[in-house]
């Protein structure tokens, strides 16, 4: 009786752990030497698909790590990938071989880490490979360059650095999505005809990295860059877009350029400044000579950070005059930066750079700061109702973030509605909305917005019908010998009808002959010019010299300059920035 009742109670716990095991969150089997299964639970059924709830996997690479464990008399730890179609489930399982009761077993317990591992290939993407064009990483470029560098007597190979030109003014223009695209279907263009052993490699933005692996001769790689630029040269339909790219081109080869990929990357850099230099959408080799420029760039950059630091800028004011009543109407202030030496340098030599090196939101607040500190002397000198115009770069008119703080220290001037923003016609057109979010904050200050080299950028007079600005400024090209170049006369009617018509005031740039100023005051109603004709930019130091000044003798600084002024500021000094 005793022994029917612990029967008993043996039975209704060995039921008990069967359900137990059924229901484990991990798969369990346990087989024979002969790979029969002699228990499997739920999960496991599951995992394995013998559940008959998908087509049964390929099994073999588990029968083989069960094979080796039973073999081995040693646990084994595999990771099992399961394919369903286009699905996938990762296992890791533990086999442990097992004796019971005289019988050689396997124990297998399996828990399901597909999430896991999703994760850690994604963490590995992120880290080796482009998450928008699948290219690899710099990471991986720079290892496999590493790799050939390490080989005995390596080959010979090219490394090619890639850059997109002008790629903001696409991404302004037509979108972030539409430049993202374009990056896409630049990087396929790229990558056709390249070899198992080469490389490409998206390193940056608009920036790609091109390994050439075997090579034999410069010619055989400047021959297939020159394929390969003719290649981007069609146009890429994106969307309802038809957007055209350039891409700018710079090469080293090893070992004639460097012994290391760090040296053959810049080399590489160096040399595709130089095209950009040059005039973009092309290639060009490394050589000497281009290092010693990229040495001066850098004594450039370094000096103008230190000068930016120190403060060391100025301002010239160049008068907007009346040319009926020949009255100063306005002055444009005119950012000059003094060297190590104490020499005035004109624009041209820094304002790119600084706009390339993020410099030039503080250069621009640096020339604010110079007009509020010398207004009473601005204001003896040119009168106080004259504007003072500023100039903003497209970039920073495209940026909410300075154009708010812009705004906000223009206001702080206490005298906000003097102030005219000279910005180029780009940003206007360019998709980055600065005349619906960024201009009504300046309207409500006062500020005027002025339309700054018309005529050279993306101009149009469909786009001039769509901007909303105070002042439209022609650019000196068109007014440059207009009394015998009659169809710049028909382009300037043209301006001048639709900017009459939409309320603008048109100012003629660049005015330095008589004759030029005769042609605006008989053939056009245009009332407003700015150039050496009038007047030569004048420095603070200068504006001492002549204050006290009646309004009379503010008339007679704007009469034509001497001829040693002219020889001192001629057209090619580049007299704006």
């Amino acid at each position: 009786m005793n022994d029917n009742k612990y029967f008993g109670a043996s039975e209704a716990e060995l039921g008990f752990l069967k359900e137990i095991v059924r229901m484990l969150p991990a798969g369990l089997t346990v087989q024979d030497a002969h790979g029969e299964l002699l228990l499997v639970n739920d999960a496991a059924a599951a995992q394995l698909g013998i559940d008959g709830s998908r087509p049964s996997p390929d099994l073999s690479p588990r029968r083989e790590a069960c094979r080796q464990a039973l073999s081995a008399g040693q646990p084994v730890v595999t990771e099992e990938a399961i394919h369903n179609g286009a699905a996938r489930q990762v296992l890791l399982t533990t086999h442990r071989p097992v004796r019971l009761a005289g019988r050689e077993l396997l124990i297998s317990a399996s828990s399901d880490i597909t999430e896991q591992k999703n994760f850690e290939d994604q963490l590995f993407r992120s880290a080796y490979f482009d998450e928008l064009t699948g290219l690899p990483s710099r990471r991986v470029i720079e290892h496999h360059a590493n790799g050939l560098l390490a080989r005995d007597g390596g080959e010979r190979f090219a490394l090619a650095f890639l850059d997109v030109d002008n790629f903001k003014h696409i991404n302004d223009y037509y979108g972030h999505a539409v430049g993202d695209a374009l990056l896409v279907e630049l990087s396929k263009r790229l990558g056709r005809d390249l070899r198992d052993s080469d490389m490409l490699s998206r390193i940056s933005g608009d920036e790609f990295l091109l390994l050439l692996s075997p090579i034999q001769s410069q010619e055989e790689v400047a021959e297939f860059m020159q394929s390969t630029l003719e290649r981007l040269t069609a146009p890429f339909f994106i969307d309802t877009s038809e957007v055209f790219a350039s891409t700018s081109v710079g090469i080293s080869l090893y070992p004639d350029h460097g012994r290391s990929f760090e040296t053959l990357r810049q080399n590489a850099d160096i040399a595709m400044y130089r095209i950009k230099n040059d005039g973009k959408g092309s290639a060009a080799f490394f050589d000497s000579s281009m290092e010693r420029e990229a040495l001066a760039r850098m004594k450039v950059e370094q000096s103008l950070r230190l000068a930016i630091l120190e403060k060391r800028f100025c301002c010239a004011f160049q008068s907007k005059v009346d040319i009926r009543t020949q009255a100063v109407t306005g002055i444009e202030a005119l950012v000059r930066l003094r060297d190590d030496e104490g020499v005035i340098q004109a624009p041209g030599s820094f304002i790119n750079l600084a706009s390339e090196l993020g410099l030039i939101d503080e250069l621009t607040h640096l020339v604010l700061a110079e007009i509020v500190k010398s207004i009473d002397l601005i204001n003896e000198t040119f009168g106080a109702e004259a504007t003072i115009s500023i100039n903003v770069a497209a970039k920073q008119a495209g940026n909410p973030e300075f154009m708010r703080s812009f705004a906000q220290a223009l206001d702080d001037t206490g005298f906000p509605s003097r102030f005219m923003i000279e910005v180029t016609e780009d940003a206007f057109v360019a998709k980055n909305h600065f005349q619906a979010e960024i201009l009504p904050t300046f309207r409500k200050l006062g500020v005027g917005i002025s339309i700054d080299d018309f005529g050279i950028g993306y101009s149009s007079l469909s786009a001039l019908a769509d901007i909303t600005a105070d002042e439209i400024k022609i650019d000196r090209s068109f007014i440059t010998d207009i009394h015998k170049r009659p169809r710049s006369q028909g382009i300037l009617r043209a301006i001048e009808s639709l900017s009459e018509a939409l309320g603008m005031t048109v100012i003629a740039e660049g005015l330095e002959s008589y004759e030029e100023l005769a042609y605006l005051q008989a053939a056009t109603k245009i009332r407003y010019a700015q150039g050496y004709y009038f007047s030569r930019p004048i420095f603070l130091e200068e504006l001492k010299l002549v204050t006290p000044i009646s309004s009379e003798a503010r008339v007679n600084m704007v009469s034509r300059p001497t001829q040693q002024n002219r020889q001192g500021y001629s057209r090619a000094s580049g007299y704006r920035r």
